[in-house]
């Protein structure tokens, strides 16, 4: 069992590597009825382009917000759009409140780095007591532990070991548990 460190964070080199296990953890947290605030990235792809085209699927409405512009053929510049990512924290934390459990966010980059992106999202969820889970890529390491201080620790993208994670942190926040979040 992990300590009750209220951030998670799965290391990664390829952001697409740990998709699929945070998209089977919201799964079973809605399967269970927690409350998530939170985006998971979704790629589509771009028939003219080398890259896909990135969108943020908000956890609480679903809709999807584009995130990456287009720069041209040849673009060898960042296709992230900061706007749109702006306006994706924003709805975040109108969202977030004293009901909210977890917050997902699909990844901690370069943004969050430099304190943009969703890093003001993060700080205010810890504010409520709201335990946050991320992804880290490798490279943006250093970054994420000077920010995260002590306060966080490594799992490994597996949904099991996410949910493990997930549940005492719920139950630690004072909410009774229930028979169905026990047994799963």
């Amino acid at each position: 069992m992990h300590d009750l460190k209220p951030i998670a964070a799965i290391k990664h080199k390829h952001g697409p590597d740990v998709d699929p296990a945070l998209e089977a953890l919201v799964a079973k947290c809605r399967r269970l009825g927690i409350s998530m605030v939170g985006c998971l990235q979704v790629q589509l792809p771009d028939p003219g382009s080398c890259c896909p085209i990135s969108h943020l699927e908000d956890l609480a409405s679903g809709t999807q917000t584009r995130i990456t512009q287009p720069l041209g053929s040849g673009s060898t510049g960042c296709r992230l759009d900061p706007g749109a990512l702006a306006n994706a924290a924003e709805a975040l934390m109108r969202q977030m409140n004293g009901g909210t459990e977890v917050l997902i966010l699909n990844r901690f980059g370069r943004g969050e780095s430099e304190g943009r992106g969703f890093r003001p999202v993060i700080e205010r969820a810890l504010e409520l007591g709201i335990p946050v889970l991320t992804a880290v890529k490798e490279r943006y390491t250093p970054e994420w532990e000077t920010f995260s201080d002590d306060l966080a620790t490594y799992l490994p993208a597996e949904p099991e070991a996410l949910l493990a994670w997930l549940l005492p942190q719920i139950r630690s926040r004072s909410l009774p548990p229930t028979p169905e979040l026990v047994a799963k």
